[in-house]
C-alpha cells in the first residue's frame, strides 16, 4: 500500500474512532513501524463501534437494581420423578425418526482451553477416557459414529473453535483422520472475538498496536453460525434442527433422541435440558421466568430468598439447573443471529486485562480495570415463542470437566463414567469387573445398555476392545 494511501486510510480510521471517543487507541501511531500500523488499521477496520458503545452503555447502569422475581417453569420430568413414561417413549420415536430423515445436526461449543487444569491444548483435546486415554473429542466422536451406524444416516458435527485453539484443533482432527468420521461431515467455524473495554468505556490497547480482545461468549457460537456460513451450510443438508452442547461434559448424550422428540412435538425455538442442582449452592444457574421472561438466572445473580426456597417437601423450588444443553431450530437461529444486537445483548465481567502504560509498556493488572464483554446463548429463551425443559439425570448425562482437583474435576468424570458403563453392563446383564476397576467402552459400538445387551456375551473379555477393563483386575 502507497504511503499516501496509508494516511488516507488512517485518517478515516481516526475520525470514526474520534466520532465515539476511542482516539486513544491511535496514541502511539507515530511510534509504529509500517507492519504495525498496517495491523492496527486492519483491526481496528473490524471494530463494530456502535455496538461497543451501546454495550457500555448497557452495562454501566445502577447496580443496586433489585432481584427480580422469579417463577418456576413447566419441566418435563424424568419417569423415576414422575413424569409420563408413555410420552418419553413417543418422544424417543419422534426423535428417531429425525435423526433417521437426517434433519439433525449436533453442535459442540469447543473455543477453551484446558489452562486451569494445567493443559495448554484446547480443552477438547483432554485426555478422558479411564483407560485409553482418548480424549474429549475423540469420545464425543465415537458417540456421533454410533448415531451413525444406528440410524444409517450422516449426522454433521460443527465444531466453534476460538482464535486460541482453532489451528491446535484442526490439527488435532487432521492427525487422527478426523476420529473415524466422513471429513466432510466435521464442520469447523470460528467464534467471533470482542473488544473488552476500561470502565470509562474506552478501549484497551494490549501492545501500542494491537487492541485487546477476547472472545464474544458461547452466544457468540449463533452469530457465528450465520457468519461463517455454516448455517447456510446446514440448510442445504435439510437440517431443521441442531443439538448444542459444551466440549467438556464426557457424559454427553449426543443427540439424545427423546429429548430431540419433547422439542419437536412442542414445535419449541429453542429447548434446554436441566438437572435436579445438588444443593442451593451448587455453581450452576436455574432455568425460571424473571420478571415474566424465561431465562437462565446465573448462580452468581439469584438471591437467598429464591436460592434457598423450599417447597412442603422440603425439596428445592428453584431445582432446575442449566446444563448448556440446548435444542434449536435453524430457522430459529437465524432469526436470533439476524437480531444479535436486540436479542443477544452484550454482558460485562470486571476483569484483571492485560494492557500498557502511558509509554507503551506492558501491565498485568493486581485489580480488574476493565470489561470484558461476551454474549449468553441462554438469553435467545427470552426471544423463542415456543421454549421446552426437559429433565435429565445427572448420573448419567451431566459430569464436566471444569476443575483441577475436587467437584467436576478430570477424577470425578472418569469415576463418573465408569459408574456409567457399570450400570450398562449390569443392566445387560453382563458379570460386573471387581469394584475398583477401571471400565471403558468404545461408544461407537455400544452407546447404552440396550446396545450392550445386544452383544450377547456374558463376560466383559468377550467383548473385545468394545470393552476394556484395567489390566490387572478379574473381568
Amino acid at each position: 500500500m502507497s504511503e499516501s494511501r496509508g494516511q488516507q486510510n488512517y485518517e478515516e480510521a481516526l475520525g470514526r474512532f474520534r466520532d465515539h471517543g476511542q482516539e486513544r487507541v491511535f496514541r502511539f501511531w507515530d511510534d509504529l513501524g509500517g507492519l504495525q500500523r498496517q495491523q492496527l488499521l486492519d483491526q481496528a477496520s473490524a471494530v463494530d463501534l456502535a455496538a461497543l458503545e451501546r454495550a457500555h452503555d448497557a452495562n454501566s447502569g445502577c447496580t443496586g437494581a433489585r432481584p427480580p422475581k422469579l417463577e418456576t417453569v413447566p419441566v418435563v420430568r424424568l419417569p423415576a420423578h414422575g413424569g409420563d413414561a408413555l410420552a418419553a417413549d413417543r418422544a424417543f420415536e419422534r426423535g428417531s425418526q429425525a435423526l433417521a430423515d437426517g434433519r439433525v445436526a449436533v453442535l459442540v461449543v469447543a473455543g477453551g482451553q484446558a489452562t486451569r487444569l494445567g493443559f495448554d491444548q484446547p480443552k477438547g483435546a483432554y485426555p478422558v477416557g479411564p483407560i485409553s486415554e482418548r480424549t474429549l473429542f475423540e469420545q464425543q466422536a465415537q458417540k456421533i459414529r454410533g448415531l451413525r451406524r444406528r440410524y444409517e444416516r450422516p449426522l454433521p458435527w460443527y465444531i466453534m473453535t476460538s482464535d486460541a485453539t482453532d489451528a491446535a484443533t484442526r490439527a488435532l482432527f487432521a492427525e487422527n483422520d478426523s476420529f473415524g468420521l466422513p471429513a466432510e461431515d466435521v464442520i469447523f467455524f470460528q467464534q467471533g472475538m470482542v473488544q473488552s473495554l476500561d470502565f470509562e468505556g474506552r478501549m484497551i490497547l494490549e501492545r501500542p498496536d494491537r487492541i485487546f480482545e477476547n472472545p464474544n461468549g458461547h452466544g457468540g457460537s449463533l452469530t457465528a453460525l450465520l457468519s461463517s456460513g455454516s448455517l447456510d451450510d446446514m440448510e442445504r443438508r435439510g437440517i431443521d434442527t441442531v443439538f448444542y452442547y459444551q466440549v467438556d461434559n464426557p457424559l454427553i448424550r449426543i443427540a439424545d433422541p427423546t429429548y430431540l422428540g419433547f422439542h419437536l412435538e412442542a414445535e419449541a425455538d429453542m429447548s434446554c435440558k436441566v438437572v435436579q442442582k445438588r444443593d442451593p449452592m451448587e455453581k450452576v444457574g436455574v432455568v425460571a421466568r424473571a420478571d415474566g421472561k424465561i431465562g437462565v438466572i446465573e448462580y452468581t445473580e439469584i438471591d437467598d430468598e429464591h436460592r434457598f426456597a423450599t417447597d412442603d417437601k422440603g425439596e428445592l423450588v428453584f431445582w432446575a439447573g442449566s446444563v448448556a444443553i440446548h435444542i434449536f431450530s435453524t430457522a430459529f437461529i437465524r432469526r436470533v443471529a439476524e437480531n444479535a444486537d436486540e436479542l443477544l445483548p452484550y454482558h460485562a465481567s470486571a476483569k484483571r486485562i492485560p494492557t500498557i502504560d502511558e509509554g507503551g509498556q506492558p501491565i498485568q493488572p493486581t485489580e480488574p480495570n476493565g470489561h470484558k464483554l461476551e454474549r449468553f446463548v441462554f438469553d435467545a429463551l427470552a426471544a423463542a415463542r415456543s421454549v421446552c425443559i426437559v429433565e435429565g439425570d445427572r448420573n448419567l448425562e451431566y459430569s464436566p470437566i471444569k476443575n483441577a482437583e475436587g467437584t467436576d474435576s478430570p477424577t470425578s468424570a472418569r469415576r463418573d463414567l465408569i459408574a456409567v458403563y457399570r450400570s450398562w453392563l449390569d443392566a445387560a446383564g453382563i458379570e460386573l469387573p471387581k469394584n475398583g476397576a477401571a471400565i471403558e467402552i468404545d461408544h461407537s459400538r455400544v452407546d447404552g445398555p440396550d446396545e450392550a445387551r445386544q452383544l450377547g456375551i456374558q463376560r466383559c473379555a468377550e467383548a473385545g476392545d468394545t470393552i476394556r477393563v484395567q489390566a490387572g483386575e478379574s473381568a
